[in-house]
């Protein structure tokens, strides 16, 4: 348990969006996805680059796993430094794993420098990830909770103060909750459950696991 609690949150992209920006009349494009693997990643890169097949650059980068494990990126033609790896530092400092940003650019004739590619192609890769729909991954305990019925109502209270949804619930004899709780909560909420019903509960663990929390825009 101690090392699971260890565990941090991250987000995930649950749907992708564009975002633009405009820069001494060069236009960059970014486009973000969601990406489970490298191929997935490529191939999506790929895609891009056949769309956007007159544009000067697409440059992109990628991070994927719990922990952002892997991380790729790639000027595609600009100077060393001054786009993949900006698009990768915004998602590694949103926190935002298991996706892909390609950035495109159609030059506008005017040299921006380097530190203007950078300001850009950051920008742009941070409007596409405002346009796109986010959302938390926390690590935390999926919880089988067995009542009875004059047990139900103070668990539904106790799980409404701490704004924990209730999944899959069956009404028979008995009545059974499945609920999601970050892991440092797992204790307190067992603690109080318990209480308030005078210990007539039985609450199974059922895993560990990542599960979305906090879904933005």
């Amino acid at each position: 348990m101690e090392q699971q609690n260890k565990k941090l949150p991250y987000k995930i992209v649950v749907q992708g969006g564009t975002g633009e920006i405009e820069e001494k009349k060069s236009r960059f494009i970014a486009n973000v996805v969601p990406v489970k693997t490298e191929e997935e990643a490529f191939a999506y890169i790929e895609s891009m680059k056949k769309k956007f097949w007159d544009a000067r650059h697409n440059c992109y980068a990628y991070v994927l796993g719990d922990r952002g494990q892997l991380a790729r990126f790639s000027d595609d033609g600009e100077p060393s430094g001054t786009a993949g790896k900006p698009i990768m530092e915004v998602l590694l400092g949103a926190q935002v794993y298991d996706a892909v940003i390609v950035v495109t650019r159609y030059f506008g004739g005017t040299l921006l420098g380097t530190g203007g590619l950078v300001r850009a192609y950051t920008q742009a890769s941070q409007a596409g990830l405002a346009a796109s729909h986010i959302c938390t991954m926390t690590y935390g305990a999926y919880l089988e909770i067995t009542t009875d019925y004059n047990g139900i109502g103070k668990i539904q209270y106790l799980l409404g103060i701490r704004k924990i949804m209730i999944e899959d619930p069956e009404y028979t004899d008995v009545v059974t909750l499945r609920v999601k709780i970050p892991c440092e909560e797992e204790e307190s909420v067992r603690k109080e459950i318990t209480e308030a019903t005078a210990g007539r509960v039985k609450i199974e663990k059922l895993e560990n696991l990542y599960y979305m929390t906090d879904v933005m825009k």
